[in-house]
């Protein structure tokens, strides 16, 4: 019994060493990293004491690229929108009494000259009625040459005595009144005439055809309305609308280029109309753009316009620049004196293939930051790389 006590406290001491070991094991290992964690700390502090303070410096600056733009001499346009009309449109219709369609001889997009027929109307009646007038002068001339005719026989025998002085008078009268009715037939064939010659549908003027409403077999009268529009000349106008501030820099005489919806189609214009009145919904007003013909100007249709109201001096950024946030508009970053990224608003201008004129915002002092400007915050620490303006 004695030896087997023995035993059991000899492993039992044994246990108790080994747990000692593994304890002073651990308290070691510990302590050795506690010490190299001190190290590290102490020696970062030492070449970057804004790092051992927690301030920017614990982490890396970018750098970014900056510039000053200055103010250059631009080109001031104003860009404007609108819809292509006729600059004169001519409703053609009805001029004289109507009747039934028989031929309809152009179709939109035919170009016509002053007084060229557009329509034919049934006229088979009417030239009866003016065939009657006609014969009508005939008689008429007949009976006036009858009674001319007695007049001067009554002027031979009258120096005989064998005609009185009142039976005179009453051949004179009657000789008279044949001539009347001749003049009075010959009226009445003319208005007949004419007004048979109302009955098609012509032109009134050279022009453009924009539209047609009538067709074969239709009967039209004075209540048809109209049944073709013309372009005066075919020529052409876009309807732009402005603000108020932007009618107040264009002159009649203004220079645009117009480039209708779907096209790369750039029309040189001229303004030749400002509205001297203002909606009082939209507060905008229309500008009147003349432009020659062409065959992508369709009345109705919708175009944008620049107009060149002058020159000025302004900041001027690459596209790169000039961001968008949808809700408060444009803005750039720029680098204040401390390095830091501040974001401005700024009202963009015109632009050229030069880059974007900044109209308000900027002074051209300012360093722009031109590229990146997606990944930067306002408040960043930033290291700015001056590039030189192109300009």
């Amino acid at each position: 019994m004695d030896s087997l006590a023995g035993t059991q406290s000899f492993y039992e001491d044994q246990d108790n060493r080994r747990k000692r070991m593994f304890t002073i094991a651990a308290v070691v290992l510990i302590a050795v990293i506690l010490i190299g964690v001190w190290y590290a700390f102490t020696h970062r502090a030492a070449d970057d004491p804004a790092a051992a303070a927690g301030g920017p410096g614990a982490q890396n600056i970018p750098s970014v690229t900056v510039m000053v733009p200055g103010r250059v001499s631009v080109q001031t346009a104003i860009a404007a929108n609108g819809t292509i009309a006729a600059r004169r449109e001519m409703p053609v219709g009805i001029a004289g009494e109507g009747g039934q369609v028989v031929r309809v001889l152009v179709e939109p997009g035919q170009w016509v000259g002053a007084g060229q027929t557009l329509a034919i109307i049934d006229r088979s009646v009417q030239s009866q009625q003016a065939a009657s007038l006609a014969a009508s002068i005939k008689v008429a001339q007949a009976d006036a040459d009858l009674a001319q005719a007695e007049l001067e026989r009554a002027q031979a025998l009258v120096g005989r005595g064998f005609i009185s002085k009142a039976d005179m008078d009453r051949k004179r009268a009657t000789r008279d009144a044949a001539n009347a009715r001749v003049r009075v037939a010959q009226a009445q064939y003319g208005e007949a005439t004419a007004r048979n010659s109302r009955l098609n549908i012509v032109a009134p003027a050279a022009g453009l055809v924009l539209t047609r409403q009538v067709e074969p077999g239709q009967v039209v009268g004075a209540g048809s309305g109209v049944l073709f529009r013309m372009a005066k000349g075919g020529e052409m106008e876009m309807l732009a609308q402005m603000s108020e501030a932007d009618l107040q820099r264009i002159k009649v005489g203004t220079r645009a280029t117009v480039t209708p919806v779907g096209t790369s189609l750039q029309i040189a214009g001229q303004v030749w109309q400002v509205a001297p009145i203002v909606n009082l919904e939209t507060r905008q007003g229309t500008v009147r753009i003349a432009v020659p013909y062409s065959a992508a100007l369709r009345p109705g249709g919708f175009a944008d316009a620049r107009l060149v109201s002058g020159t000025e001096q302004a900041p001027l950024l690459p596209e790169s620049a000039v961001q968008s946030d949808g809700t408060a508009g444009n803005y750039v970053l720029v680098v204040d004196s401390k390095n830091v990224i501040q974001r401005v608003p700024v009202k963009v201008g015109t632009v050229t293939d030069g880059g974007v004129s900044i109209a308000s915002g900027l002074t051209g002092n300012e360093k722009v930051v031109v590229l990146a400007g997606a990944f930067l915050n306002p408040g960043e620490k930033v290291k700015p790389v001056v590039q030189k303006s192109s300009q």
